[in-house]
């Protein structure tokens, strides 16, 4: 059985080499991209593969290169959509892997995919794009790095991050609101966003924003990541005291705040801002 077990390991690591190999031929490629995002949980070591074989990365950035003279006017198709996605994918796995990650973050690559969160439309192929985008930048934040961080915070991510909040599909708003939160949870990041009044009130401005839109449509998870994010900027004296003005009254309302009755975290997390910013209304 052991035998059997190393041959069939050996077919899968022929079977993978194959696939990185078919990406750098135009008429293989966007099959062979299909098959590695599909496959690429079942490849531990797919990311150094990727990011090390020859010419892999560069044909990564030309799939994403290809669509930009889609994004405006907005002509992006759903074929076009998901090809480049399955290309991103591939690229969330390289910025996930301990050994690629310093090494994905030193090539600039997320620079690349800021003009996708920058698009506007609507649309299903322009709201998968954005998502997908946005869990490359998830994947990175994940991490708990400051280097990660530093870079996040050097080329801008948080004003993108915050029109998605304000914009997004339900999933989206929920990604870029966790990326914010993970920035915030980094000591650098939190004190960037409370260094200057314009910085904080542009986050928890949106923060608000996205209250109200959950008044209507409700989302646990999504009201999940606006607590830590209001209690991580609590932790500031200066938020803190703007904190007492500008806390939604939402957060006060036990009807509002019913959702979270089986998530003891969140509802730790709520009741510490609570006494943070001033124990009651």
């Amino acid at each position: 059985a052991g035998a059997g077990g190393g041959g069939g390991e050996l077919q899968d690591k022929e079977r993978l080499y194959q696939l990185v190999a078919d990406l750098s031929r135009e008429e293989t490629r966007e099959a062979a991209l299909l098959e590695l995002s599909k496959q690429r949980e079942a490849f531990p070591d797919l990311a150094p593969i990727l990011w090390h074989s020859f010419g892999t990365t560069a044909t990564l950035l030309q799939e994403i290169f290809s669509i930009y003279t889609l994004l405006s006017p907005p002509q992006l198709t759903a074929s076009a959509s998901n090809r480049v996605c399955n290309a991103l994918a591939l690229l969330q796995c390289v910025a996930s892997h301990p050994e690629t990650r310093t090494l994905f973050l030193k090539a600039h690559i997320p620079l690349f995919l800021y003009p996708f969160l920058n698009t506007i439309s609507k649309t299903r192929p322009f709201e998968y794009l954005r998502l997908t985008s946005l869990g490359v930048i998830g994947a990175l934040v994940k991490m708990d790095d400051s280097d990660v961080i530093n870079f996040l915070l050097t080329t801008e991510i948080i004003p993108l991050c915050l029109r998605i909040m304000e914009s997004g599909s339900e999933l989206s708003k929920t990604v870029a609101t966790f990326i914010v939160q993970k920035i915030l949870l980094d000591d650098m990041g939190l004190q960037y966003v409370c260094t200057t009044a314009e910085r904080f009130f542009a986050v928890s401005n949106v923060l608000s924003s996205v209250v109200q839109g959950l008044a209507k449509e409700p989302s646990v998870r999504l009201l999940k990541h606006i607590i830590r994010c209001y209690l991580r900027l609590s932790e500031n004296i200066r938020a803190r005291d703007a904190l007492r003005h500008c806390l939604p009254e939402q957060l006060w309302d036990p009807n509002f705040t019913a959702c979270l009755r089986d998530d003891a975290s969140t509802k730790r997390w709520l009741q510490q801002l609570m006494y943070a910013v001033g124990g009651g209304q």
